[in-house]
C-alpha cells in the first residue's frame, strides 16, 4: 500500500512537471509565432528616439527560451524574421527607444543604421561624438551624443522581400537584408528606418480638372505578395515572369500613359496565402501611387485578410499613408471600409461634383449550409448607404452642373448574373461568383440614383451590364474591373491582364469607360482602348451607343 502511494505520488509529480512545462512551452510558442497571433504593434511613436537595436532568437522546443530583452524601454517588432519558416526557431528585432526629454545629458542616440559584414565608413572617422557599433544579423548602428532633430533615428520597422519599398515620408529601406542563418529559406527581412520627426499626413483633395474632366483608374485584384510572388497563367507562356514586378510595371505604365486623377483599389490587393507580411505587400502599391502623386482609395476582397493582418489592421496602415484616402468607416456598420469620397468641382469650389461610394463585401458565406459561396452586403451597410446618400442630396444640388454618384465593391452583386437578359459589353469568361443570398443592394443603388457600380473578384470577367429599374428601364451599369495582378489566376483562354478606366466629362454629365491590356500581339494592341463605350450621358444611363 505504501509503495502504491509513493508510486502514485511520483506519477503525480512527474505529471505536474510535465503540465507545467507544457504550459510554458505552449505559452512560449504563442509568444514567438508570427503576427498571425500577435496584434501588429507600431514600430515608432511620436516624440521617441531610438537608442539601440538588437536581434534576438528563441526556440519553440526550449520552454525557457524567449524572444525578449530584459530591461526598460525595449520594444519588439512583432514580425518573425523567418516568417514562420525557421522550423523550431524564430527571430525578432527589438528596438530600444526613449522620450527625448528623458535622456540624460550625454546619453547617446542612434543617428544611422546600416546592414553589412564590415563596419560602414563614417563621414568623419576622427569625430569623438559618434561611433559605429555592431549588432547581430549584420546590423551596424551609429551612436552619437549630439542630437540634431533631422539626424536622430526615430523609427525602425521590418519589411520583407528584395522588392520591399516604404511609401512613408522620412522612411528608407536598407539595401541589404538582415544576415540570418543561410540554411533556412530566407524571407529577406529588411530594416526600414525613419530619421527626424514624423511627418503629418494630409489627406489629398481630389478635384475636377480645369477642362471639366476627371479620370478614375480601377485597379482590381492586384494580388501582391510578400516578396516578388509567383506568376499564375501568365501570357505569353514562353515569357519569363515575376508576378509583383510585372503587375506593378503594368500599373505604372498605365498611370504614366493615361494620367488618371484618382485610383480605386477594388479589393484583393494582397494575395493572402503568399503574403505572410501583408504590410510589405500593401506598401508596394502605395509607394507607386505616392511616387506618381495620385490620390487613391481601397476596399478589401476575400483574400486581403488571409495573410497576417485582419481588415482593421490593414486599413489602419492604409489610412496613414501618403495620398491615401482609405478609411475604416463607421464602427456601427458591418465590415471595414464603408465610406464615401467627394470629388470637388474645378477651381476653388467647395461643392461636390462626384461622389464615390466604397463598401466592404466581406469574404465567405457565414451560412454555407443554406448559401454556398460568398458573403453579402449587410442591412446595416445598405441603411448607412441610403441615409448617407439622402443626407448629401441637398448639398449636391448646389453644384452648378449635374452631380453624379458612382460605387465600387469587390464581390459582384447577384444581378451580375443577368436575370433580365440584357446585352453586355466585354468578356463574360467565367460564371459570376456573386453571393447566393440577395439583400437587394442593386435596388438601393438605383433608388439613390447611383449610375454605375464596378467590382473585381472574377478575374477573367470584364463586362459592363445594364440593370433595370422597376419600370424595366436601364438605370444602373454594373461593370467588372478585370484582373490586373499576376499573383492571382487569369490569363487563360487568351484573356490578358487588364485595367478599367472611367472618364467623367462634367461639362456633358457623361461617363465613358474602357480597358487597357497588359500584353498584346502588337504594340498597337497595347495602346488601344478596348470596349470603349459611353454609359452615362446627360446624367442618365444610356445603352447602345
Amino acid at each position: 500500500m505504501t509503495r502504491r502511494i509513493v508510486r502514485t505520488g511520483i506519477q503525480l509529480g512527474i505529471f505536474s512537471i510535465f503540465l507545467f512545462l507544457l504550459i510554458v512551452f505552449v505559452d512560449n510558442r504563442y509568444r514567438v509565432l508570427p503576427n498571425a497571433i500577435h496584434s501588429h504593434l507600431p514600430a515608432h511613436h511620436p516624440g521617441l528616439v531610438v537608442t539601440d537595436l538588437e536581434v534576438v532568437t528563441c526556440s519553440s522546443i526550449n520552454p525557457f527560451s524567449k524572444c525578449t530583452i530584459d530591461g526598460p524601454d525595449w520594444h519588439r517588432i512583432n514580425k518573425d524574421l523567418y516568417l514562420g519558416k525557421g522550423y523550431v526557431s524564430s527571430a525578432y528585432l527589438l528596438v530600444r527607444r526613449k522620450k527625448e526629454d528623458d535622456l540624460s545629458a550625454h546619453e547617446e542616440v542612434v543617428t544611422d543604421v546600416r546592414i553589412g559584414r564590415i563596419q560602414p565608413s563614417s563621414l568623419d572617422p576622427t569625430s569623438k561624438d559618434q561611433r559605429w557599433e555592431s549588432r547581430r544579423a549584420g546590423i551596424w548602428i551609429k551612436l552619437s551624443s549630439k542630437r540634431h532633430e533631422s539626424e536622430m533615428v526615430t523609427g525602425v520597422d521590418v519589411l520583407f522581400g528584395p522588392d520591399a519599398v516604404d511609401p512613408r515620408s522620412n522612411w528608407q529601406v536598407q539595401d541589404l537584408s538582415l544576415f540570418l542563418d543561410t540554411d533556412r529559406d530566407s524571407a529577406e527581412p529588411r530594416l526600414t528606418v525613419r530619421k527626424g520627426p514624423a511627418q503629418k499626413i494630409e489627406k489629398p483633395v481630389p478635384r475636377i480638372r480645369k477642362d471639366g474632366k476627371f479620370k478614375i483608374m480601377q485597379a482590381a485584384d492586384l494580388h501582391l505578395a510578400t516578396g516578388i510572388g509567383k506568376c499564375r497563367h501568365a501570357l505569353p507562356e514562353n515569357q519569363p515572369c515575376e508576378a509583383d514586378p510585372r503587375t506593378l510595371d503594368f500599373a505604372a505604365r498605365l498611370i504614366e500613359e493615361e494620367k488618371p486623377d484618382f485610383v480605386v483599389l477594388s479589393g484583393d490587393q494582397v494575395n493572402g496565402d503568399t503574403a505572410p507580411d501583408a504590410q510589405s505587400a500593401i506598401f508596394k502599391a502605395s509607394e507607386m501611387f505616392a511616387r506618381h502623386k495620385i490620390p487613391y482609395a481601397g476596399i478589401f476582397g476575400n483574400h486581403d485578410d488571409e495573410g497576417n493582418l485582419n481588415r482593421a489592421e490593414s486599413m489602419a496602415i492604409m489610412d496613414g499613408l501618403p495620398y491615401s484616402m482609405s478609411t475604416a468607416g463607421p464602427e456601427d456598420v458591418d465590415g471595414v471600409g464603408n465610406y464615401y469620397i467627394e470629388i470637388l468641382a474645378r477651381g476653388s469650389s467647395t461643392h461636390s461634383a462626384l461622389t464615390l461610394y466604397l463598401l466592404d463585401t466581406h469574404s465567405y458565406s457565414p451560412d454555407e449550409n443554406h448559401y454556398h459561396g460568398y458573403d453579402w452586403l449587410k442591412t446595416s451597410q445598405i441603411d448607412w448607404f441610403k441615409s448617407t446618400s439622402q443626407s448629401l442630396k441637398r448639398k449636391h444640388k448646389e453644384y452648378t452642373h449635374i452631380h453624379m454618384d458612382l460605387a465600387f465593391i469587390h464581390i459582384p452583386l447577384p444581378e451580375y448574373r443577368n436575370p433580365d437578359q440584357q446585352s453586355w459589353v466585354g468578356n463574360w469568361t467565367e460564371p459570376p461568383t456573386a453571393p447566393a443570398y440577395n439583400t437587394n443592394f442593386k435596388d438601393a443603388l438605383i433608388e439613390e440614383n447611383v449610375l454605375m457600380v464596378s467590382c473585381g473578384h472574377d478575374h477573367v470577367n470584364d463586362y459592363c451590364l445594364p440593370a433595370l429599374n422597376k419600370e424595366k428601364n436601364p438605370a444602373l451599369w454594373m461593370c467588372y474591373g478585370g484582373g490586373a495582378g499576376f499573383g492571382g489566376y487569369g490569363g487563360y483562354y487568351g484573356y490578358h491582364r487588364r485595367v478599367r478606366f472611367f472618364e467623367m466629362d462634367m461639362n456633358e454629365a457623361r461617363i465613358t469607360t474602357w480597358k487597357r491590356m497588359e500584353w498584346a500581339e502588337t504594340k498597337e494592341g497595347l495602346e488601344k482602348r478596348v470596349d470603349e463605350q459611353i454609359i452615362v450621358d446627360g446624367g442618365r444611363v444610356v445603352t447602345g451607343m
